[in-house]
């Protein structure tokens, strides 16, 4: 049996799981200190950024918009409406369901989001080095395994 690096080191603190949310705290902590002179959340810029990357192949509507972020769709609405009051994001009816709302960045929002991916990859860099492909290929991993438990529970 391996023995804890130093004695102290004992209940959570021998959880990989512990230390993998503590560490995306304080990566979202210094994240949000950053995005905050562009008046943006961490959760608004993830919002803007999957608008941005689904927009390749048209506009995309708030619930793909929410599901490429992982969000809740209450919440993203919310997120949505204050994003677009800022001029950030535009919304409209799809024209084949009129529940659905299609999402546009606006030119404003566009240049926003550069700027805060900028500030992104920049945070990435410095708490997970220049080449995280290791790291990032890991947790894409554990992700989708926590998607696989999800849709069993359903």
């Amino acid at each position: 049996m391996t023995k804890p690096v130093n004695e102290q080191e004992t209940g959570p603190l021998l959880s990989p799981g512990f230390w993998l949310h503590q560490a995306a705290l304080a990566w979202r902590a210094e994240l949000d200190t950053r995005l905050r002179p562009l008046g943006l959340t961490p959760t608004q810029f993830l919002l803007l950024a999957s608008t941005g990357w689904l927009e390749r192949t048209g506009k995309p509507t708030q619930q793909s918009v929410a599901e490429h972020a992982g969000a809740d769709r209450m919440m993203t609405s919310k997120v949505v409406r204050t994003l677009e009051e800022r001029g950030l994001l535009q919304r409209e009816s799809d024209e084949d369901d009129a529940r659905a709302l299609r999402l546009a960045l606006t030119p404003t929002g566009r240049t926003i989001t550069r700027q805060a991916t900028q500030i992104a990859r920049d945070v990435d860099v410095e708490f997970f080095g220049p080449d995280p492909a290791e790291l990032r290929a890991t947790l894409r991993n554990l992700s989708s395994r926590g998607r696989d438990l999800r849709q069993l529970d359903q």
